[in-house]
């Protein structure tokens, strides 16, 4: 099994809670990581047919027949079933009792809010990070490009699943399958045309007028089938920082995915040679390290605390972390280190008015270095972003105090 940096903060929880709740993208590791960690539980599947049928049909005999500690694999497919988990855990007040799975983020939370409210923690497992993936044995991935390309799922690397078989069968698996339960979408080819739209926005702006124009579809269709790929963790939308600085400031969301292999399938990228010259090379680039940042924090339980800020005369940091004081992170893709890297460093410094120190950047280059008292960060260095981001945290925090 990979071993997962969440699994430590999963045990804590369920010492803490009488439910947790696992949420994240169709085979991100949910399922492996809950039988690792909770290895003496009862395993129910509510994939399987006949036992989905019987927790619908009798959900008091369902949960009876389980009476110790029990993880239950996809529950937003019996979401009936919470109520009768939270009469059990009110009842029993054990700890860990239950371990619940779903890979279906927007409609599985409203539900499990309004029944375990107070009952349940709540985690967010990603495909692998680029750490977990680096302590792999015989894993040796030594550019950015191969690491976009390949993607992060676990069973390309378990499994050894190339992805060009993976992601043509996670798709067509989403659609039939996912797409279905969470909302009748009628067309699936056009809404298959609709994610390709999407992945050809990686890093972009939302705009929903001119994506339902490209579509051939209405605005609130696009907002629709947006939610949809929400809800399923195929893509987020990062939003942007909220203090405008006395500036006019961009409020429509960037649109990201949760997967970069996912990405450059569907924009028919087939070889990281491909992906090289690719016209999204630098926004792949971008997901790439926003969802290491983005990973960072799930792994520790915690909420996202990242953001993007732009004004309306296109001045941009590609992320803001909203720690304590807000930290600017700017991600260049170019592979040599120029000082043009740092063009926004004055600007945001300027406008911010936050002390030195408040600047990093993350780029494809191999070395770390300081450049004119600029933290500069290889993408393969970045346990030392996350390092300062934490000691940045501390300062400031005694400084507020």
């Amino acid at each position: 099994m990979i071993k997962r940096q969440i699994a430590t903060k999963l045990l804590q929880l369920s010492k803490k809670f009488r439910v947790v709740t696992i949420t994240g993208p169709r085979q991100s590791g949910k399922t492996t990581l809950a039988k690792a960690v909770f290895g003496e539980y009862d395993y129910v599947s509510l994939e399987n047919i006949d036992t989905r049928l019987l927790a619908q049909e009798d959900p008091r005999g369902f949960l009876q027949s389980h009476p110790g500690k029990c993880i239950i694999d996809e529950i937003q497919l019996v979401p009936e079933l919470l109520s009768y988990i939270q009469t059990i855990v009110d009842k029993e007040n054990v700890k860990g009792r239950f371990i619940l799975t779903g890979s279906q983020n927007l409609l599985m939370l409203e539900k499990i809010t309004q029944s375990l409210a107070g009952r349940t923690a709540l985690i967010k497992l990603l495909p692998l990070s680029q750490l977990e993936i680096s302590e792999l044995p015989a894993i040796n991935l030594t550019d950015y490009e191969e690491i976009i390309y390949q993607g992060f799922y676990p069973a390309i690397y378990a499994d050894e699943i190339s992805p060009e078989d993976f992601y043509p069968a996670y798709t067509e698996t989403y659609i039939q399958r996912d797409v279905r339960q969470i909302q009748n979408v009628r067309n699936l080819t056009q809404f298959t045309s609709f994610i390709k739209l999407c992945a050809g926005r990686t890093g972009q702006i939302l705009d929903y007028s001119s994506l339902a124009t490209d579509a051939g579809i209405s605005v609130n269709t696009v907002k629709e089938w947006i939610s949809v790929l929400e809800a399923s963790y195929i893509i987020f939308l990062l939003q942007p920082y909220y203090k405008n600085f006395s500036k006019r400031l961009i409020k429509a969301p960037k649109l990201y995915f949760y997967d970069t292999g996912l990405a450059s399938y569907l924009l028919n990228i087939r070889d990281k040679t491909q992906l090289s010259t690719h016209y999204l090379k630098g926004s792949l680039f971008e997901n790439f390290i926003i969802l290491e940042l983005l990973k960072h924090r799930f792994n520790q339980g915690l909420q996202s605390d990242i953001y993007f800020w732009r004004d309306n005369k296109k001045n941009e940091i590609d992320c803001i972390v909203d720690n304590v004081e807000p930290v600017a992170i700017e991600i260049k893709s170019g592979k040599t280190f120029t000082k043009d890297f740092l063009k926004m460093r004055k600007y945001w410094q300027n406008i911010s008015a936050i002390e030195n120190n408040d600047f990093s950047l993350v780029y494809g280059g191999e070395e770390s270095l300081n450049f004119q008292e600029t933290n500069v960060y290889s993408w393969k260095d970045l346990n030392s972003l996350f390092a300062k981001l934490k000691n940045l945290a501390v300062q400031n925090s005694h400084l507020n105090d």
